[in-house]
């Protein structure tokens, strides 16, 4: 940790080192009411350097300890000083300040969905829903390869409803409930999660974020996506075939221990299911961003928490009565403890990488990436690569660049774009948003080297869904 806080302190102070260098650089540039361009700048390597370095920091936390969120947060304030000072010697402060607030907008919508979803499934937690839900599986029978099918299925087919980060975390859950202390059960199952997840997310408009800008910017309509469905599942299938001999041949420990869900548990389950209902018809119907229905459903927890709380003395009378015993079912409900146990970690670790990305991008790096690989390259192998840069750069402002320079393509290669951006960021755990919420979930079990592991065989299901989407849909390139 010593070795760490020293590695910090030099990178600090180079970073101020560098600063008259960047000015030397901002002084050479004319002012003008357009960003500046900053690529071969001081300020533009400095930025990629500290962003490498915050990212290494986030891939060896398992070895270090550090939490993943501490060197992107830092990371991201040095970027946006630097490009500060820039714009300010430059008399552009209003532009450096427009750009920071948009990003800062972007992750607020980003962090308060999230928030609401961990808020839920801590209070299902809270109500004994999962352990519930595993009683019920272990008496069912079911061996662990069952389950790895069941809770991936579910992945793929619940997050084209909602979104592949709430799903993800749904199903984390699950796992970790009946999965227990069986490492390689779980980091598995986990990453099976991931690749449905956001295999499921991919072929409809409102399953994940970069689906939503393209269908907002028009580009594909609404009944568009579901050319989507087969190349998906196949992305889904591949690995998963592969993975199901890794899984252990066995059931999880019997117990004949019922575990009862507390008071006011399947209420809670129903308005997690209205929650979502309502964030997706806030957008799908008045145009609104999916983060207000969210909210607006955290007002049914919280009315609701209000309702167990004023009745909890007639309840436990109730039942005092009429089951003798079971008087510890009935638990007064507190929906703060949930927000209080969300995991704060991963979503400041969400605020670090976007707005390290969205520096990144306003300094000039993805649009310079972007028109690179449509110029050079062409728009097949631009858009798979889309795909393995995804994994490594968060995926929305990579397809916000992509929707930015709206390079003449087929509606073939938009779909195909679609696809790749949705599920590239399976093959790392830090490529999707599934996958960072997940490693905090299933801390210590789930892990960025476990899925790591797995890449070649989430590479070919990879590859085998992009084939599939040009065979099948090739009428549309």
């Amino acid at each position: 940790m010593n070795k760490i806080m020293t590695s910090s302190f030099w990178v600090i102070l180079g970073v101020f080192c560098c600063f008259p260098l960047a000015l030397f650089a901002a002084e050479a540039v004319t002012n003008t009411h357009q960003p500046l361009n900053l690529t071969a700048s001081a300020v533009g390597i400095a930025s990629i350097v500290i962003f490498l370095l915050a990212y290494s920091l986030v891939m060896v936390e398992e070895f270090t300890h550090l939490r993943k969120s501490k060197p992107v947060v830092l990371a991201a304030g040095i970027i946006w000083m630097m490009i500060g000072l820039v714009y300010a010697q430059q008399g552009m402060s209003e532009l450096a300040e427009h750009a920071v607030r948009h990003n800062l907008l972007e992750y607020a919508e980003l962090m308060l969905f999230l928030l609401v979803a961990m808020t839920y499934i801590n209070a299902m937690d809270e109500r004994e829903v999962f352990n519930a839900l595993r009683s019920w599986l272990i008496k069912k029978g079911f061996t662990f390869r069952q389950l790895f099918w069941m809770t991936g299925f579910l992945a793929f087919f619940i997050s084209p409803v909602a979104d592949n980060l709430t799903t993800a975390l749904l199903m984390c859950a699950v796992v970790l409930a009946v999965g227990g202390k069986n490492t390689r059960f779980v980091s598995i199952a986990c990453i099976n999660i991931v690749v449905a997840a956001n295999a499921g997310g991919a072929f409809s408009p409102f399953g994940d974020i970069t689906t939503l800008m393209v269908w907002q910017k028009g580009v594909i309509d609404f009944f568009g996506f579901f050319a989507l469905f087969v190349p998906s599942l196949v992305n889904f299938l591949v690995p998963a075939v592969i993975m199901h001999f890794a899984i252990p041949d066995a059931s999880p420990t019997a117990n004949s221990e019922m575990v009862s869900m507390k008071r006011g548990a399947k209420r809670i389950i129903i308005l997690f299911l209205l929650t979502i209902v309502t964030a997706v018809s806030f957008h799908n119907f008045l145009g609104l961003p999916p983060v207000i229905g969210m909210l607006t459903g955290l007002s049914y927890l919280q009315i609701f928490g209000f309702f167990l709380k004023k009745t909890t003395k007639l309840a436990i009378a109730e039942t005092s009565l009429q089951h003798e015993g079971k008087i510890g079912d009935v638990v007064a409900f507190d929906v703060f403890a949930p927000v209080a146990r969300a995991e704060w970690d991963t979503l400041f670790f969400f605020y670090g990488v976007v707005l390290c990305v969205g520096g990144l991008g306003f300094l000039g790096y993805l649009t310079m990436v972007s028109e690179v690989m449509y110029t050079q390259w062409g728009a097949t192998m631009a858009n798979i690569a889309v795909g393995v840069l995804s994994a490594i750069v968060d995926n929305i402002p990579v397809m916000f660049a992509i929707l930015t320079m709206n390079p003449a393509m087929s509606e073939g290669q938009w779909l195909l774009v679609t696809l790749t951006a949705g599920v590239g960021g399976s093959l790392l755990s830090i490529g999707s948003a599934a996958g960072v919420a997940l490693m905090g979930q299933a801390r210590g079990q789930y892990t960025f080297f476990s899925h790591l592991k797995w890449m070649p065989v989430i590479a070919a299901g990879y590859i085998a869904s992009i084939a599939v989407h040009m065979w099948l849909n090739q009428s549309l390139f």
